[in-house]
C-alpha cells in the first residue's frame, strides 16, 4: 500500500503519522509512505519583489524540513520506507494533486480537531482535501 501524509509538524498531523505506520504494520505485503509539507505562498508572493524569489523560496523549504523532521523520526524509528514530498501553493489542491500524479492508494491527513462552526466559518484543509480528491482520504483524530 502506497500512503501519502500530509504534515505540517503539529501533534495533529505527527497522530496521522503514527496511524499510518500502524496501517502499514497490518498488511501482510510491505508499504511505503511518502510525506507530503504545503506551504501556502500567496502571502508571500508580495515578499518576492523586496526579498528575491530565492530567499523566499529558502524560507518555505526551511519550514517544511522543520514541519517533516519529527515524521521522518517516526517512521526511521517505525523501519518504514519513506521520501517526501515538499510543494508550494494552495494547500488542499497541491495534496490532491500530488495524490493523482503519485497514484497513491490512500490519503492520510490529522484532524486539527476544530468545531463544526468554525470549520463552516474558515474551512479546513481536510474538507476540502475531502471534497477535491481522487484518492480516498482517512482524516485521523
Amino acid at each position: 500500500m502506497k500512503l501519502l501524509v500530509a504534515t505540517d509538524g503539529s501533534k495533529n498531523s505527527l497522530r496521522g503519522v503514527r496511524h499510518a505506520i500502524a496501517l502499514l504494520k497490518k498488511l501482510a505485503e510491505p508499504g511505503s509512505i511518502t510525506l507530503i509539507s504545503v506551504h501556502d505562498d500567496t502571502a508571500l508572493r508580495h515578499a518576492r519583489r523586496f526579498v528575491g524569489k530565492q530567499a523566499v523560496d529558502e524560507y518555505l523549504r526551511e519550514l517544511s524540513d522543520a514541519d517533516l523532521a519529527d515524521a521522518r523520526k517516526l517512521l526511521d524509528k517505525a523501519g518504514v520506507k519513506h521520501d517526501n514530498i515538499i510543494r508550494t501553493g494552495h494547500v488542499a489542491t497541491e495534496i490532491a494533486n500530488a495524490a493523482d500524479k503519485g497514484k497513491y492508494d490512500m490519503i492520510v491527513l490529522g484532524s486539527k480537531g476544530r468545531s463544526a462552526l468554525k470549520d463552516l466559518l474558515i474551512g479546513s484543509v481536510a474538507k476540502r482535501v475531502i471534497e477535491i480528491a481522487r484518492t480516498s482520504v482517512l482524516l485521523v483524530r
